[in-house]
């Protein structure tokens, strides 16, 4: 397969008010794509695409305000897109939630709402624009799983099993794709330096004093800046690779993953609590559909 061209391509991104979406909204930019951005989040989105034009003018950049949480608003807005863009060239699902605390201490409404906006808008959007990437010669998916799609901690139940639905989804596609000549990548970012603790809630079941241990805990595992993840992300696309695993941080659990797949979670608590990678808190639930995904 040849190299992805990201020059005269446009490329849909979700998540692209902050953090790793509107990085990569700026380096497709740079590399020459058009943009249509989707996010919830309509202030930061907008301040977003004012900044690429501004920057880059003769980039054609289209948002799009959609709560992914809502599927007959993501049924639209796919709909929409496939009007006014038909020569979609790449798409990227980076827009996700995230929910602390263990199965039982959150209800099944919250379980469902990350279950909705991680998996279920992902599979949604995927398959409503499917037709149109397979139109596009050299057309490429990404979708953005996380280190929670190679490992599965404690207190990380809902957002797990969301993301390692994304990666069973986009494997898949990967090996039903390849003979219509579309790229399909699976990335899964370590600790990315975003606004998601700022943007916190908790799971209705957590205390307050485990929330709070929790997160001074995870902000110490948010070392890399979403520009230097949005890098990493788009060689890989220009690459054609399959898998991107994004800092040490995600390596180095997949590895663990690998080798002791039923006992690496005590490990990654006793043994790696003073190294790359410490055991992970309860993340807190996000507000917004752009902050959480980024981070892990």
């Amino acid at each position: 397969m040849r190299r992805f061209e990201f020059t005269g391509a446009t490329a849909v991104v979700t998540g692209a008010a902050s953090g790793i979406g509107a990085a990569l909204a700026h380096a497709l930019a740079h590399r020459g794509s058009d943009l249509v951005l989707l996010d919830r989040d309509t202030e930061r989105l907008d301040a977003v695409a004012a900044a690429i034009r501004a920057e880059h003018p003769e980039r054609q950049v289209h948002t799009h305000v959609v709560d992914l949480a809502d599927a007959s608003a993501t049924a639209a807005v796919a709909e929409e897109i496939r009007q006014r863009h038909p020569r979609v060239r790449l798409l990227v699902n980076n827009a996700g939630v995230g929910l602390g605390g263990r199965f039982d201490q959150v209800t099944f409404d919250e379980f469902s709402w990350v279950i909705d906006v991680n998996f279920r808008a992902v599979a949604q959007l995927t398959h409503a624009l499917l037709p149109t990437l397979k139109a596009e010669p050299g057309a490429h998916l990404v979708n953005i799983s996380s280190l929670f799609g190679l490992i599965a901690p404690a207190g990380q139940t809902a957002y797990a099993a969301s993301k390692f639905a994304v990666r069973g989804l986009t494997e898949a596609l990967r090996h039903e794709l390849v003979d219509d000549g579309i790229g399909v990548t699976s990335v899964h970012p370590g600790g990315i330096r975003t606004r998601i603790t700022e943007n916190a809630r908790i799971g209705s079941g957590v205390s307050h004093e485990e929330y709070a241990a929790g997160r001074a805990q995870f902000e110490k595992l948010l070392t890399i800046a979403p520009q230097r993840a949005a890098e990493v992300i788009l060689r890989g696309v220009r690459r054609r690779r399959g898998r991107v695993l994004i800092g040490w941080s995600a390596k180095v659990p997949d590895l663990l993953a690998r080798v002791l797949p039923a006992s690496y979670n005590r490990l990654l608590v006793t043994g790696l609590n003073r190294g790359v990678v410490r055991p992970a808190p309860p993340v807190p639930a996000q507000r917004s559909a752009d902050t959480a995904r980024d981070a892990v």
